[in-house]
């Protein structure tokens, strides 16, 4: 009976930790465009705590982002998910998603502002404190958030999962003015030696205080549980790698936060 009870008591409690996660969706602009964004935070704090924003991935925003949003609101942040495509804009195949991905990816300057418009969106959300924000993107997303530390935003850190370095004006890199760091499958086929090193390069050349963490047996979208377990596709999900990452980025933050 005792241990019956014990459970139940868990049970209970663990419901009102889940039911303390308040999320909302709504919609911002940049220019315009109207785009819908995604807010998770949890109530049952109080006060201003920091802010993060999350990038989706090449699909556009999906229950995927809403989930670690979720999960960074239970970590005691204020997450918000950005929309770089627009409202209503959602790929239904990967062909579609190559598309629409590759018109952000050809016009930086775009993707720049896309952004900077849910950075600012952010920002507005009253319990997000404006000395702690940072963002985190996967694949697509990650190739984003490189790009808003690129534009010279001002915010503490960024953390790119899978996504791309690449960067047609490496010179860019000297506007960075926040920490980096890169979770990367060490068997990527799809992020070139010449990117990687480019990379590299842009990052020392401009003094920027960066991370590189290559993940081994891991390949592209490896945090994506949807991407399967077959390695020789280029893509699938390694659940060690999404653990070790997801916990570095938790690192990250305790450091450009305290």
């Amino acid at each position: 009976m005792k241990r019956l009870i014990c459970a139940l008591l868990f049970a209970i409690s663990s419901h009102a930790l889940r039911a303390a996660i308040h999320t909302e969706t709504f919609d911002y602009k940049q220019g315009d465009a109207t785009l819908e964004g995604f807010v998770a935070y949890d109530d049952a704090v109080q006060g201003q705590r920091p802010g993060i924003l999350v990038v989706h991935q090449w699909m556009g925003l999906t229950d995927y982002e809403k989930k670690r949003a979720e999960m960074l609101a239970q970590l005691g942040y204020v997450a918000f998910c950005a929309d770089i495509y627009g409202k209503g804009v959602r790929p239904t195949s990967t062909q579609d998603a190559g598309t629409v991905a590759g018109k952000y990816k050809g016009d930086r300057q775009l993707l720049r502002a896309r952004v900077n418009a849910a950075l600012a969106a952010l920002r507005r959300q009253p319990l997000v404190d404006q000395r702690h924000v940072a963002a985190i993107g996967y694949c697509f997303g990650g190739t984003t958030v490189i790009e808003l530390a690129r534009s010279g935003a001002d915010v503490a850190g960024v953390v790119s999962f899978h996504g791309g370095l690449d960067s047609p004006t490496p010179t860019d890199g000297k506007n960075i003015k926040c920490k980096v760091l890169v979770c990367h499958g060490a068997d990527d086929p799809f992020e070139s030696a010449q990117d990687m090193a480019a990379f590299e390069n842009e990052m020392r050349g401009a003094g920027v205080d960066w991370q590189l963490i290559k993940y081994g047996g891991a390949v592209h979208a490896f945090t994506q549980p949807n991407a399967g377990n077959d390695n020789s596709k280029g893509a699938a999900y390694n659940e060690r790698a999404d653990k070790r990452s997801w916990e570095a980025m938790t690192k990250f933050f305790a450091e450009i936060f305290k």
